[in-house]
């Protein structure tokens, strides 16, 4: 299994966003510090406040509007699951972090959560290569 773990400013807000993009929340690991989003069998994005993700690390936490530490990508099974995930976040409150790209049997776009955290969602056309 991959866990990703995000610092948040706002935990709420975060939890929002990512159930609206129609992931769904294993309560069992989430409290007043953490949500834990689970977006497949194997992929779990936990949330954490600054206070708990501070409690793992003993450098500073970036702030991902102004730096990058690290690119996330999803794959979808189509194009249109691609930009219908882009749009559900775009009306989530996430922004657009660059258009998409087309190159032939690849295609995706990426976007930034409330946060700043970058997700590309990327489609790769493996049968018509």
């Amino acid at each position: 299994m991959i866990f990703v773990n995000l610092p948040v400013s706002d935990l709420a807000a975060a939890r929002a966003f990512y159930e609206a993009l129609g992931f769904g929340v294993n309560e069992m690991f989430s409290d007043e510090h953490v949500v834990s989003v689970v977006v497949s069998d194997t992929i779990c994005v936990m949330l954490l406040d600054h206070e708990r993700f501070a409690a793992f690390t003993p450098l500073p936490i970036a702030d991902a509007r102004t730096s990058t530490q690290v690119l996330n990508c999803l794959s979808a099974a189509s194009r249109d699951e691609v930009d219908d995930l882009v749009e559900r976040a775009l009306a989530a409150g996430g922004t657009e972090f660059r258009g998409a790209q087309d190159e032939g049997p690849m295609y995706g776009r990426s976007v930034a959560d409330p946060d700043g955290h970058v997700w590309e969602i990327l489609h790769m056309d493996l049968v018509g290569a």
